[in-house]
Formats: C-alpha cells, sequence, structure tokens
C-alpha cells in the first residue's frame, strides 16, 4: 500500500511540562506501531508540550499522507475537546483542503474504555 492512500493516526492530548505525563500516551502510540507497522501513528498536544496537532498533522502530510484520524485522548470532554479541537479542526480543514480528517469522540466517551476502566477499578 502506498503512504498516499494510508491513513495515519494522531493522539492528541493535553500536553505538560512533565516528561513522564507522556508516557502513557507514547505507550498507546507504541502499542498501534506493534498492532500495526504499517500504520504511521503520531502524537500532539494542546499545549505545554510538543509537537502540537498542526505540526504533527504537517509531517505526516509530507510524508504524503492524504488521510488523518485524530484521536482525543480526554477522559472528560471539557472546553478543549468542545470548542479548542474543533477550531483547530476547522483551521487544518482550510490549509489542507485536500486532506481527509476523521475526528473521533474524546476516548472517555467510548463506552470500551468506561468498561475497561470499571473492570480496573474493580480489580
Amino acid at each position: 500500500m502506498s503512504t498516499s492512500s494510508q491513513r495515519a493516526i494522531v493522539l492528541f492530548a493535553h500536553g505538560s511540562r512533565d516528561p513522564l505525563w507522556h508516557r502513557p500516551i507514547q505507550a498507546v502510540a507504541d502499542a498501534i506501531a506493534l498492532r500495526a507497522p504499517a500504520t504511521p501513528v503520531a502524537c500532539a498536544y494542546l499545549e505545554l508540550s510538543a509537537p502540537d496537532l498542526h505540526t504533527a498533522c504537517e509531517g505526516l502530510i509530507r510524508q504524503g499522507i492524504s488521510a488523518l484520524t485524530i484521536v482525543p485522548m480526554f477522559l472528560g470532554v471539557g472546553k478543549h475537546a468542545r470548542e479548542d479541537l474543533p477550531a483547530l479542526m476547522a483551521q487544518m480543514r482550510q490549509n489542507w483542503p485536500t486532506v481527509d480528517f476523521q475526528l473521533q469522540t474524546a476516548v472517555g466517551e467510548n463506552p470500551r474504555l468506561i468498561e475497561l476502566l470499571a473492570d480496573i477499578a474493580m480489580a
């Protein structure tokens, strides 16, 4: 499969100055890379960390990727997920009108994650 026909995944999280905070997000990216080695995956952050969403997407687009799935790695759906992320998505769609951007719901709204967290809490 050529790079341009592949869909890349961008894990989008809040960000932190603390380098240890990034480990779980990177661990998810590493797990994706192990499960689907041909699927490009990148981490991006809203603030306090690099790269930001625009930079991460731009890097993938420069590699020839024309389809991106953005996965908001937020447990709660606050202002960042409701307001900031849609504004960022609108700007990227304007910047790259030929790129197919898909935005998933925040992971905290996924029933599978909710059940998994309940299992962990009850273990």
